[in-house]
């Protein structure tokens, strides 16, 4: 049951007042920027006219006499302070003056009022601080930031988001916060109004949510379409656009007129990475009323917000549907497994290694995890969800937290630590969140699934205590939303700076980008990796921010590559064609053998998705939309097989493992030893393996020849006693070397060592091959 707890509010709250002094904190005055991000300029010396005049209207400089001036110049108290005032702090200070005296050491004449000053000054007749406003004019071409930083300033002044939205601000809007835990019917009730209404857009986080809600509304006869970064799906047949719009958060419009709106998720408005979307449609939608769904903890946020806007807020609160229960004990074994269950990791290593565990049990399982395809998360949900299949258990990341319909019994954490990225963009490990916990945890025992009862519990039972202190805590209110600077912005930096990197240009924002308690800056390192990737690429401003938005794995090698290739080639104004596409991914693809094939097919995906996300802003330079769509339909399909095959994946790629290691002590590939077990079938070109002190790259590894022996044993390669002994690790390749000599030895051999390749001698290896005659 919902409790319909409604009630307006116009007035702050004790959360608001602590808002406000936020406000006033960190409002007041002007930031000092982050002068390490200033990066020095040539400076631009004007032609003079021909000749020394300076020299002509006083005399020759003496530079010795010069540079003593110059010197007591830069150790004046005095000229440092005024320095400051004109914003130069110690660093910039010191560098510009580097800059100034190079130029007044090295210069063949000066500029004729500095020649006169510094032969004044020289002579005796001119005090050293009559330098500082030629210095001054000198550090502001060497830093020409300086000379338009209150400019700078205003441009990056992020105080006041909510002006920032023109349209909304001329509408008096509604705002219905739907406040509850997962499984509460919250959405349900949002979604409701959305389809009773004239015309309406829904915004979610996943493209899954996004689809839902599409495929929910059409079935109920309300026409509507779907827009997301990759995709546009219009029910009119003509192109023409529907009252009623499901779109991903990033992609709704803030110009377009609703009479409902419904935010979904509305606690990731604090998300280091994308919490400006949500802020910008909760501050930015033109809808007569906007229906906010997510946990309690952003009640007081979103109502500070709107006292800004001066709008009403009304709140709803729900409760769970159907019980969930922690359990007094933790599951311990995989043999403890019942139907309904879903062990959840954070890591995908871990999925693999469980997946193959529960096989051998005799049981299937499905597997989901973030980087898996929309259909092949879902054709895993299918068959989990399937009463008739034989796959009764799930092993899953935290992406089943959102985005699909599942019929779990038991949430069961391996672990409870989890990476994370800060507002820093910094990689921290730690303990999940309450927030987090109870959103994945909430996944048992939906209303709408098999079971009507949730449990949850751990792996281990040292981690039970923990997980049942972490699900015991009030989840801590939500105090900031998160804004990004928009292109708009940074193209008016860019014009004041128009020698600065467009990953300087961001560095410098953000270092002068005032915000008040409410607020704070998204994490930009993603948008600055893909800045400095391009950066030698000839592209404009608009198209190189643009470029840079694009959301793709950065960790993934291929898919970072790819993304080179797209802004080199629209840099070259030549389009990328479906042709160019699949030559590019080596289409036709096949099924998966090994999980590192299946990694490379889902960063295939990811390459066509950005594909898809560029064509929609570029249509004229990724043209081949509908051949795109087609074959990632198809890879889906692929993925999907070898997700199916999963164990056999992972076996096969056990399998590559366990022939390129051999033994713990020395490890056997082809006839290669090294002092490591090694992959080599899973490595990439920046893989390395270390041989004694040295060092070589996964792409030379077969080819190595330096620091290895090369075994030549009598009798078949591997069928030998000494091939055997030492890939069960009871001979070393030392060892093995020494019994040869020794073997040599006793039968009157001479033998050869070489110390940098360990190969036996030919003579060693003739005489092997004599005495086996």
């Amino acid at each position: 049951m919902w409790l319909n707890r409604s009630f307006r509010l116009l007035g702050l709250l004790p959360g608001s007042l602590r808002a406000a002094g936020r406000r006033m904190v960190r409002g007041s005055g002007s930031k000092s920027p982050d002068t390490s991000l200033f990066v020095p300029l040539s400076p631009r010396v004007s032609p003079g006219p021909e000749g020394n005049v300076g020299a002509e209207l006083s005399r020759e400089l003496d530079k010795s006499e010069a540079l003593k001036v110059l010197n007591k110049f830069y150790k004046r108290k005095e000229m440092q302070r005024l320095g400051s005032e004109s914003g130069l702090d110690a660093r910039l200070f010191h560098q510009a003056f580097i800059s100034f005296r190079k130029y007044v050491m090295e210069a063949e004449s000066l500029g004729v009022d500095l020649h006169i000053i510094l032969n004044d000054i020289c002579c005796g007749a001119g005090h050293v601080d009559d330098l500082f406003p030629y210095f001054l004019r000198h550090a502001k071409q060497v830093f020409p930031m300086l000379d338009c930083m209150e400019d700078l300033r205003k441009i990056s002044d992020l105080r006041l988001p909510a002006n920032w939205y023109p349209e909304a601000r001329a509408i008096q809007r509604k705002i219905i916060f739907h406040a509850g835990p997962t499984n509460s019917g919250k959405t349900h009730h949002a979604i409701q109004s959305f389809l009773a209404a004239k015309s309406g857009v829904y915004c979610g986080p996943l493209k899954l949510l996004a689809h839902e809600i599409y495929q929910k509304s059409n079935d109920a006869g309300v026409p509507c379409d779907l827009v997301t970064g990759e995709e546009r799906s219009f029910v009119d047949p003509d192109g023409r656009q529907s009252a009623h719009v499901a779109c991903t958060i990033e992609m709704c419009s803030v110009s377009t007129p609703y009479e409902i709106a419904v935010i979904d998720e509305i606690q990731m408005i604090k998300d280091p990475s994308r919490g400006w979307a949500w802020t910008r449609a909760l501050l930015g939608l033109c809808a007569e009323e906007i229906h906010i769904c997510g946990e309690a903890a952003a009640i007081n946020l979103v109502m500070e917000l709107m006292f800004d806007t001066g709008e009403e807020v009304e709140v709803v609160s729900y409760e769970r549907l159907t019980p969930m229960t922690v359990l007094n004990t933790a599951l311990e074994s995989l043999d403890n497994l019942r139907p309904g269950d879903c062990i959840v990791c954070f890591s995908k290593n871990d999925i693999y290694s469980l997946s193959r565990q529960i096989e051998t049990r005799g049981l299937e399982c499905a597997v989901i995890y973030g980087s898996l395809p929309p259909g092949t998360k879902l054709a895993q949900a299918k068959k989990f969800n399937d009463p008739d299949d034989a796959c009764k258990i799930l092993v899953a990341t935290d992406a089943i937290g959102m985005g699909l319909n599942l019929s779990i019994k038991r949430i069961i954490f391996n672990s409870l630590v989890k990476p994370s990225i800060n507002e820093k963009g910094e990689k921290e490990m730690d303990r999940i969140t309450t927030s987090q916990a109870l959103q994945i945890a909430g996944r048992a025992g939906r209303f709408s699934s098999a079971f009507k009862e949730g449990e949850v519990t751990t792996m281990n039972r040292d981690d039970l205590p923990v997980l049942q202190e972490i699900l015991s805590r009030t989840v801590e209110p939500i105090e900031a939303a998160g804004l990004h600077p928009t292109a708009d912005q940074i193209e008016m930096f860019a014009y004041q700076l128009p020698d600065a990197t467009l990953s300087n240009l961001i560095d410098i924002f953000v270092s002068l980008s005032q915000v008040d308690g409410l607020y704070f800056v998204c994490n930009i390192d993603d948008f600055k990796f893909l800045a400095d990737m391009i950066q030698h690429i000839p592209l404009n401003l608009r198209v190189r921010y643009v470029f840079c938005t694009a959301p793709i794995n950065r960790k993934h090698p291929f898919v970072c590559t790819s993304f080179l290739k797209f802004a080199r080639q629209f840099s070259r104004n030549e389009p990328l064609t479906f042709e160019w596409l699949c030559r590019h991914i080596n289409w036709p693809l096949v099924p998966p053998k090994n999980i590192k094939d299946l990694v490379h097919l889902e960063a295939v995906h990811d390459v066509l998705d950005l594909y898809l996300w560029l064509s929609y802003r570029f249509m004229d330079m990724f043209p081949d939309v509908s051949l795109v769509r087609e074959i990632q339909i198809e890879l889906d399909s692929i993925i999907q097989i070898g997700v199916k095959n999963i164990t056999r994946l992972i076996r096969a790629s056990d399998s590559i493992s366990t022939t390129a290691a051999g033994a713990e002590d020395a490890s056997v590939y082809g006839g290669i030893w090294t002092n490591e077990r090694t992959n080599v079938e899973n490595m990439n070109s920046k893989d390395q393996v270390y041989i004694g002190s040295r060092r070589i790259r996964g792409s030379k590894i077969l080819g190595y020849r330096g620091e290895v022996y090369k075994a030549e044993i009598p009798g078949k390669a591997g069928d030998s006693l000494s091939a055997r002994l030492v890939q069960q690790g009871h001979l070393t390749a030392e060892l093995l070397q020494q019994l040869q000599e020794e073997w040599a030895a006793s039968h009157g051999l001479q033998t050869s060592r070489n110390a940098t390749t360990q190969e036996p001698s030919k003579s060693t290896s003739r005489g092997l091959r004599k005495k086996k005659k």
